[in-house]
């Protein structure tokens, strides 16, 4: 197995929203959201936000090769009120991905629990007996000529890789995606998933905000 090499990208995280209370960024590609493990993998996105908000604070995470909107806290009241919309689901979420293959019917859900699949870690897999619970709904935005399918993606649960193994388990991986895709899926520059929209109730004022960019591919 080829030792992965982490070489994150020198842009920087474009903000979206910044008060007192909260910091929502569009995440680049390639980037951590928190530091790895080891010094090589010390960059990431909270630690570059740190210069100009000292106070940022974690309140859920994108995956490395997802890009997207990201929202961080910048008073612990805020961390703990966004926490908690995270963990009883009150938030809304929208990615926009392109797949493998054509996809149909036009809209459907995958409800299939997830796993840490640890021979093969940070692999997840499906699995009904042991699994958490995991629920995603997609609907069809087009059919490419090249025979990809772009989609939106919401997922009700927020597991690890969970939209990356249930559109694997479609038969339609998301394309770039080097864990679950093969073949001609590869031949992609980066992973195609980025998280396109997050709804959720500002801290402190009780707003009801949906914060969008825009998809960069």
């Amino acid at each position: 197995m080829t030792r992965f090499h982490y070489s994150p990208p020198p842009e920087a995280a474009r903000i979206l929203l910044a008060d007192a209370h909260v910091l929502v960024v569009d995440k680049p590609a390639g980037l951590l959201s928190v530091p790895g493990r080891g010094e090589d993998r010390a960059d990431c996105l909270i630690k570059r936000l740190r210069v100009d908000f000292p106070t940022v604070l974690l309140v859920h995470r994108l995956d490395l090769d997802t890009s997207g909107v990201i929202v961080f806290a910048l008073t612990a009241d805020a961390q703990r009120d966004l926490g908690r919309q995270f963990e009883t689901r009150s938030t809304s979420k929208a990615y926009t991905a392109r797949l493998a293959g054509h996809l149909s019917p036009a809209e459907g859900r995958v409800d299939l629990p997830l796993i840490v699949d640890w021979p093969n870690r940070p692999r997840q897999h499906v699995n009904v007996e042991t699994g958490r619970p995991a629920q995603t709904d997609w609907r069809v935005l087009s059919h490419d000529p090249d025979g990809t399918t772009r989609v939106a993606l919401m997922p009700l649960t927020g597991r690890s890789h969970q939209l990356r193994v249930h559109m694997m388990e479609l038969g339609h991986p998301i394309l770039g995606d080097t864990l679950y895709a093969s073949g001609a899926a590869l031949d992609y520059p980066r992973l195609m998933l980025h998280a396109l929209t997050l709804g959720f109730v500002h801290p402190a004022t009780g707003e009801a905000l949906d914060v969008t960019a825009p998809c960069p591919f």
